[in-house]
């Protein structure tokens, strides 16, 4: 992976950025597709949607013909009106095995009859077909007919003609899959003599010749599915007085060694007896069942085999991705909680301090960019500060008048510096150029800060280790349900993850809302990067392999404005995922550095990377299977273990919001921020992971602002707002 750094005056480049907009959306919206169809057709060919296991009752046979119910086992409805059953000869066997292929037992039961030289017929459901295409190969291979033994294996007695048709239809096509052909042998599901045959059941036969089907029951049962022992199987096996014989037996449908054990005595047994074990239409004197399926119905069948083969193995690194991300939150929110523990604990111990007092005048830089809605209430904010400060505006060629607006406020130690667009690092390393103290504070232009925010923020710059501080960056705006969900993510995902990096060592990011930092540290370093769209990342990753300290003042807070639709809020994950990936790629080498350098980078690294690029990955996959266990599994296991993943998510959350003394009212929308707003992150993640690997250029886009937050924190009435900002007659 290499992302690229994005080019200077990015900002201008917004309608392009708007007309590309879509093809965003577009290739992770049909990765999330395909893997939801994956998930959809191994439920299909697990039975694990429209199967129906029911078994009639008992019903009247006064509808089904004589001859049917005092007949042989091989029923011909072939012909309208006409309905005949055909016996097998003397001294032939049909060995029938119905439910397969089952990946353990039907090879061994291959193995038998190859070992013995004989052959017979193994009715398959088409889920299994499909799941095991293999086998229907060797079968046909080995000489076996194949029957249909229906797609889900369902009673065809409670079933429409539709749906009869669907299950002929599907399970043809597995076999076409398969092993390349069709067979116009039929047995139903749960049927058994051909004296059983009842008003419910005849019809149904009658439907099915009347489509070309022979339809194959059975007058012998060995009972083998009640696992009665290899002797009592044999015995009831074994035809009378030398007659022939359709035997029922099984290779699939759950242990089957009694089976296989059986047939290993029973075959020799019957072949001595002079019995052959034959294919039903050979015992017949019948053509071949097997018809050679080519062309489009061919590659149909193999397209259908394929997709079930790589659903699958979806499935399966599906379970083994489920297993990694659940160990991954757990360690995650196991970490968090003892970690923000701790440090809570260590910086509000009574008589806790950095060393004496910070007191020293800083510069507050604000770099804006058509920031005209919210730049005024940013400087009357910082005005209002019971810091010694000095605050430089830095215009980055803003089309709305910005600048103008802070002119005109006329406040003194407010300094505007104009510039050409040039991107924010550009803006942020000419105000450092402009400013006149040694810890430059950073916001943005769309931020507001409490009075006694720059205060608080400073206070660490007494431990001369320290070259950067993080501040409590908050929402402002979250009177709205994507404002909440943001509110949530800021107060849980960012500052309670902060309060953990700071006691590991390995702060990632100092954010652009709020943030501190030594010059002599940021010169040191070569100021900010204009190398990634994550400029706060990149620089804060240079500063911990500096040697440099980075933690985390809990009360220095500031509130920012969050993007308030869904398209805005695309436009900064995006750039912030792509930008924290070019950060990590860019100071790789720190894995195999020393010093101070390779400690971020063997502990540092791997953390962000982990948590902050590959579990967000994964974690939808959490309700993805939850998804899957609502509509194919058990229903209640996956309800109860998606509400445990969602408890251990809320006390994480309350403890945080504890910790930052917010109201937990707002937690009400976090089982739906964790459904809905867990997807768009992770569509965002993806599309940022695509557009690393292939090489793609991203840009900034600029947000649309409303300038509705205020200090300290409220939201102001939007109307009153709007008022605010007409102009003066």
């Amino acid at each position: 992976m290499t992302p690229p750094a994005p080019r200077a005056g990015q900002h201008r480049k917004k309608r392009t950025a708007r007309r590309r907009l879509p093809m965003r959306y577009l290739l992770p919206s049909l990765l999330l597709v395909a893997l939801l169809a994956m998930l959809m057709l191994r439920g299909y060919v697990h039975s694990e949607i429209l199967a129906d296991h029911r078994v009639q009752p008992p019903a009247p046979t006064t509808q089904v013909p004589p001859e049917v119910l005092d007949g042989g086992p091989v029923i011909d409805a072939r012909t309208p009106g006409k309905a005949g059953t055909l016996r097998i000869p003397d001294h032939r066997i049909v060995l029938t095995f119905d439910d397969g292929p089952d990946p353990v037992w039907t090879p061994r039961v291959l193995d038998e009859l190859k070992e013995h030289h004989a052959h017979g017929v193994f009715f398959v459901t088409g889920t299994m077909a499909s799941r095991y295409p293999g086998l229907v190969r060797r079968m046909v291979d080995e000489g076996h007919e194949v029957g249909l033994h229906t797609f889900n294996h369902p009673d065809l007695s409670f079933q429409s003609a539709r749906r009869i048709d669907w299950e002929l239809s599907q399970n043809q096509l597995a076999l076409a899959g398969a092993a390349g052909i069709r067979t116009s042998l039929f047995r139903p599901p749960y049927s058994s003599f051909s004296d059983a045959m009842d008003d419910k059941s005849w019809p149904v036969t009658q439907y099915i010749g009347g489509r070309g089907y022979l339809t194959v029951v059975n007058d012998t049962d060995s009972e083998d599915w009640k696992r009665p022992g290899v002797r009592a199987i044999i015995e009831q096996a074994t035809p009378e007085d030398g007659k022939g014989a359709v035997i029922l037996m099984h290779d699939s449908g759950g242990d089957r060694s009694q089976t296989v054990a059986a047939l290993g005595k029973f075959l020799p047994q019957m072949q001595e007896r002079g019995y052959e074990f034959t294919n039903l239409t050979a015992a017949l004197g019948a053509s071949s069942a097997h018809t050679p399926v080519s062309g489009f119905a061919l590659w149909k069948g193999k397209a259908f085999v394929y997709g079930v083969g790589i659903s699958e193995h979806v499935t399966s690194v599906l379970v083994v991705g489920l297993a990694v991300i659940g160990v991954l939150v757990m360690v995650r929110f196991g970490l968090m909680l003892l970690l923000s523990f701790l440090h809570a604990r260590k910086v509000r111990r009574r008589g806790f301090s950095w060393g004496e007092p910070f007191t020293r005048p800083v510069s507050v830089l604000v770099p804006a960019y058509n920031e005209r809605k919210c730049i005024a209430s940013t400087v009357r904010s910082l005005v209002a500060s019971d810091y010694p400060i000095e605050v430089i505006v830095i215009d980055d060629g803003s089309t709305d008048g910005t600048a103008d607006v802070v002119e005109a406020m006329r406040i003194p130690n407010v300094r505007v510096v104009r510039q050409a667009n040039a991107g924010k690092p550009a803006a942020l390393n000419n105000g450092i150029a402009h400013a006149r103290h040694d810890i430059v504070v950073m916001m943005d232009g769309d931020t507001v800060f409490e009075p006694s925010t720059v205060r608080e923020l400073v206070q660490p710059f007494a431990d001369h280790r320290v070259g950067a501080v993080a501040g409590n960056a908050k929402v402002g705006n979250r009177d709205s349900l994507i404002g909440a969900w943001q509110h949530i993510e800021y107060v849980m995902g960012f500052n309670l993850d902060r309060r953990m990096y700071d006691l590991l060592g390995c702060m990632p990011t100092i954010p652009g809302a709020v943030g501190a930092f030594r010059r002599d540290a940021l010169d040191r370093i070569g100021g900010m990067s204009e190398d990634t769209l994550a400029e706060d990342t990149d620089v804060t990753m240079a500063l911990h392999r500096d040697g440099w300290r980075v933690v985390y003042a809990e009360n220095a807070r500031a509130w920012t404005e969050a993007p308030e639709s869904v398209q805005q809020l695309w436009s900064q994950r995006y750039r912030w995922s792509y930008g924290t990936m070019q950060a990590i790629w860019k100071h790789r080498r720190a894995v195999v550095e020393r010093g101070p350098s390779g400690r971020f980078g063997r502990v540092g690294l791997p953390f962000v990377s982990l948590f902050m690029v590959v579990a967000p990955l994964l974690a939808p996959l959490i309700d993805v299977f939850l998804l899957y266990g609502l509509v194919f599994g058990p229903t209640g296991k996956t309800v109860a273990a998606w509400f445990g993943v969602l408890l251990v998510q809320a006390v994480c959350a309350a403890y945080a919001f504890r910790l930052d003394k917010e109201r937990m009212t707002h937690l009400i929308s976090l089982p739906l921020q964790q459904v809905l707003y867990r997807q768009l992150m992770y569509v965002v993640l993806l599309q940022s992971w695509i557009t690393a690997l292939t090489g793609g250029r991203l840009r900034w886009q600029k947000l649309r602002r409303t300038g509705v937050v205020e200090a300290p924190g409220g939201t102001q009435n939007r109307r009153n707002a709007e008022r605010d900002r007409r102009p003066v007659a």
